[in-house]
């Protein structure tokens, strides 16, 4: 019998936590560790491990006799940590400002290439490319433990879930030009407004997107899933 991966189960809740994030489980819904199993393509045990991660989390709560369910997710919550990434972010851009040299900043330069042609084809990795920009700006700032708090709140705004609503690309490319220019000029206080600007808005166009699939809607005639994801017009489970 092949040994359990030590990542599968964080593998597993970045999914699902995905799928909260998304609408695609909704509160209220019903975890059904069997069918979830079944489902993911794994077996039970990393299932569990990963939703007992979440409840952590607060996305899932374990409730006597009925098992795991997804926990409520506001809209105000959700604005929250959005509010937190953009203060946070700004602030690691700002400390790396005055501290990046000539080869981080090449390094930013050929990324804000890569996003530019990432953001022609729907299909591309943008957000993939986003984070490794933003990579660059942690470890110049060396800044540890604020990197970390960045981590727990960006569980909250994945960057790869923002990347698929209509406008982002083009936005984030503006916004790192922006950003980069203030690399650039070594300039914190002009690095800080643009990260922070850049996380609000995305904030702000993933609240709308989401809010538009009716994730903060109620329908009495829709009853609780039964630990499979709903479907809110994507192209099918996330992989």
């Amino acid at each position: 019998m092949r040994a359990q991966s030590p990542r599968l189960p964080d593998e597993l809740a970045g999914r699902l936590r995905e799928w909260i994030m998304t609408g695609r489980l909704r509160a209220g819904d019903h975890l059904h560790l069997e069918r979830l199993a079944e489902h993911l393509g794994v077996s039970v045990t990393p299932v569990r491990e990963a939703l007992l991660a979440l409840r952590g989390e607060g996305f899932v709560d374990l409730e006597p006799r009925r098992g795991f369910t997804v926990a409520p997710l506001s809209r105000h919550d959700f604005a929250d940590a959005h509010r937190v990434q953009a203060s946070i972010a700004g602030e690691l851009a700002a400390r790396a400002a005055p501290r990046i040299t000539a080869e981080p900043l090449a390094e930013l330069d050929a990324l804000l290439d890569e996003m530019r042609l990432a953001a022609q084809f729907v299909l591309a990795d943008m957000g993939g490319v986003v984070t490794r920009f933003h990579a660059v700006l942690w470890r110049i700032a060396d800044s540890p433990k604020l990197s970390w708090f960045l981590g727990i709140a960006t569980r909250y705004a994945p960057q790869h879930v923002a990347a698929a609503v209509p406008g982002w690309r083009e936005m984030a490319v503006t916004d790192h030009q922006v950003l980069l220019l203030a690399m650039q000029q070594h300039d914190p206080v002009a690095a800080r407004s643009a990260m922070h600007e850049h996380v609000a808005r995305t904030g702000e166009l993933l609240i709308h997107h989401l809010q538009q699939l009716g994730l903060w809607s109620h329908d009495p005639e829709t009853g609780p899933h039964q630990g499979v994801p709903h479907h809110t017009g994507n192209n099918g489970p996330v992989g």
